[in-house]
């Protein structure tokens, strides 16, 4: 690819951030100390990009090597902890972080999979990393707190999204020959869209075994 795809860095910096508060009420609502909220934070925001570099492209993960992450992620625990009876319950911030999820997920998908080619990962595995750079921090946040993951539980449409989105990526770029910044910028806005109307519409999947 003759360019890459590089997610703007004050964009990075407010997903980390909004990502960040919502560990941070997620650990406030299951009644966690402060510890709890700055480990649900750092989960959420960047556990996604820990097991893609950590578990997967063995490399060493941007919150140890950008020394803007960790300030912005302990910023976030102390201001819930420090605002908790006022902003745990506020319809807005789940509003602001569903609509930043839903132009960073694709977007550091994108950069996941971008690592995955460099790599000489097969597809399958590219498409998996981008997954994991996507969902990732969602996951590890929810098992740490034992619920089941999000993306394993009947819900809006989101993992299937991401998965179109990633497939969507790979075939402008390597069947279309379309340049990746532009097929980037394509992708998130695919997403993004359909990830509105998934919102606004509350469409949702199904169990397939459902109780009698």
């Amino acid at each position: 690819m003759a360019a890459e795809f590089h997610v703007p860095v004050y964009f990075d910096y407010l997903a980390t951030f909004s990502w960040a508060l919502s560990g941070a009420i997620v650990a406030l609502r299951k009644r966690c100390d402060i510890v709890g909220l700055f480990v649900l934070a750092l989960l959420t925001s960047v556990g996604g990009s820990i097991l893609r570099d950590g578990l997967f492209l063995q490399r060493t993960p941007p919150v140890l090597t950008d020394p803007v992450y960790l300030p912005l992620i302990t910023l976030a625990t102390l201001l819930i902890a420090l605002l908790h009876r006022r902003i745990a319950d506020l319809p807005m911030v789940d509003k602001l972080v569903s609509t930043i999820d839903a132009i960073g997920t694709p977007a550091f998908a994108v950069v996941g999979m971008q690592l995955a080619l460099g790599a000489g990962i097969p597809l399958p595995g590219v498409v998996l990393v981008g997954a994991v750079s996507g969902v990732g921090g969602g996951v590890l946040r929810d098992v740490i707190v034992r619920d089941v993951p999000f993306i394993l539980q009947p819900g809006q449409f989101f993992a299937v999204v991401l998965l179109m989105a990633n497939l969507a990526f790979l075939a402008l770029t390597l069947a279309l020959g379309v340049d990746t910044v532009p097929a980037a910028w394509a992708t998130i806005a695919l997403f993004f869209v359909v990830r509105m109307l998934t919102l606004r519409y509350n469409w949702q999947t199904r169990p397939l075994l459902r109780n009698e």
